[in-house]
């Protein structure tokens, strides 16, 4: 954690965002956003709206930093995916230096993930990219998932079934007593719009409601396709395994315009994510450690006190390492004392990042 002031400008917004959805930020016409390819190693400077830049590339190479990168990129790649996140143009990570400067604490980035497709973008895109192609692969036909009421989640599912030509069903949970309104605006409005059928459950009631209408469908000639709260599973979870993949190369980038090349790991210091369904957190993590980075990563839990959110997602790193990492040297020995869960219920919304 650092009060040194980057060497480049701060990047001007996406055009399409304001204040309501990204915390606010000093911006330059001049600036550019940058854009690192996770699996071509090149950096896309794109000029935005007022910029006269014009696009350019340049090459990172991460091999001698981070030699068990190639390796899992490999690994990811063999993994099918629906094509929902690019492989060519990753979303980019923003510097947030008023944010940082209201705060009083370190420099604070962020990557957009926001950005990514689906209706409205964010954490479970990713997720979704591998979980739609699998059930796709297994002949399903119908997409089952379920959430809180106004679930995020549950938006994208419906939106990525949608896309594909599938039905969708959403059982939402009512955790606060009276907060299912199936009129309301906001995700119920959009699972409307989106062909969504909407399923009332008590908390405490998913499963059996689920189990219910998987029989109900399967009666029907139908073929569901169950996909876990929050998509957060061990497949879930190899999207942010990805993501982490990204990060280390936007890191090199940044390390090396800041003039920090030489330093070990991270061009950050601690990297900042939500930890409610895990599959975020377990594939940040699961990834760095895979690659052979050790940056901290903090999850702050929206549900489950530190106990009990740090076993589940101890469970879901070492399920996932089993799974799809099991012969990486870099996770061998597991890595639950890695886990580390911050439960002031604090609800962010963006992956943040701390930079010494």
């Amino acid at each position: 954690i650092s009060n040194a002031t980057p060497k480049r400008e701060p990047c001007l917004p996406h055009p399409t965002l304001t204040t309501a959805t990204m915390p606010p930020n000093a911006h330059e016409e001049t600036c550019v956003r940058e854009r690192v390819s996770s699996w071509g190693q090149q950096v896309d400077i794109s000029p935005l709206k007022g910029s006269t830049s014009t696009n350019t590339f340049a090459t990172v190479s991460t091999s001698e930093d981070f030699p068990a990168l190639l390796r899992l990129k490999d690994t990811l790649a063999a993994i099918p995916s629906r094509g929902y996140v690019s492989s060519k143009a990753p979303t980019p990570v923003e510097h947030m230096p008023r944010l940082a400067k209201l705060c009083g604490g370190p420099e604070l980035y962020v990557k957009r993930d926001d950005l990514l497709p689906l209706a409205g973008g964010g954490s479970k895109t990713r997720k979704l990219d591998y979980l739609v192609e699998e059930a796709i692969e297994s002949g399903a036909d119908v997409l089952v998932t379920s959430g809180a009421v106004q679930s995020n989640h549950c938006r994208l599912t419906a939106s990525a079934a949608a896309r594909e030509g599938m039905e969708c069903y959403i059982i939402l949970e009512e955790r606060i007593p009276g907060s299912y309104d199936p009129s309301a605006g906001g995700n119920n409005y959009a699972f409307s719009l989106l062909g969504a059928k909407q399923i009332h459950a008590p908390l405490g009631g998913v499963g059996p409601i689920q189990d219910d209408l998987i029989a109900k469908l399967k009666e029907e000639g139908k073929k569901p396709y169950v996909i876990p709260g929050g998509g957060s599973n061990q497949l879930g979870a190899v999207g942010y395994v990805r993501a982490a993949a990204e990060l280390i190369e936007q890191s090199e980038i940044l390390k090396d315009e800041a003039g920090e090349s030489n330093k070990p790991g991270l061009f950050w210091d601690a990297i900042v994510t939500c930890s409610g369904s895990g599959g975020t957190h377990t594939g940040l993590l699961t990834g760095l450690r895979a690659a052979g980075v050790d940056t901290p990563v903090f999850g702050i839990s929206v549900r489950f006190d530190a106990d009990q959110q740090g076993d589940r997602i101890r469970q879901q790193v070492q399920a996932c390492i089993d799974k799809y990492f099991s012969d990486f040297d870099t996770v061998a020995d597991g890595i639950d004392d890695d886990v580390l869960i911050i439960d002031e219920h604090a609800r962010w919304t963006w992956i943040l990042f701390a930079h010494r």
